[in-house]
């Protein structure tokens, strides 16, 4: 009985850590000034960073900042699954690591 309920505990532990300990991604949208340029992008964003926009934003800011654009703002935050998606249909876009 108790190795049963070891188990039961085991696997549902692990089901709720496994969705916090998986990649995702953020689609964003960064500027240049002087001359203006905008820029549609992609990320890969840590674990911590999947919470939520702010989080995302956070983490994805200095990022960005490295190779001179400023975000503006972070579109969604997106799994694998719609990460392949989103890159095959925007053509040449940036991805961040």
């Amino acid at each position: 009985m108790k190795s049963a309920l070891a188990l039961i505990t085991l696997a549902a532990s692990l089901a709720v850590l496994t969705p916090a300990a998986a990649q995702c991604f953020a689609d964003y949208k960064a500027k240049q000034d002087n001359p203006l340029r905008l820029q549609y992008g992609l990320i890969a964003l840590p674990a911590e960073a999947c919470v939520s926009h702010d989080a995302a934003a956070r983490y994805a800011a200095p990022v960005i900042a490295r190779t001179g654009w400023t975000l503006l703002q972070i579109e969604s935050i997106l799994d694998e699954t719609e990460f392949q998606r989103r890159r095959a249909q925007a053509g040449a876009v940036h991805l961040r690591q």
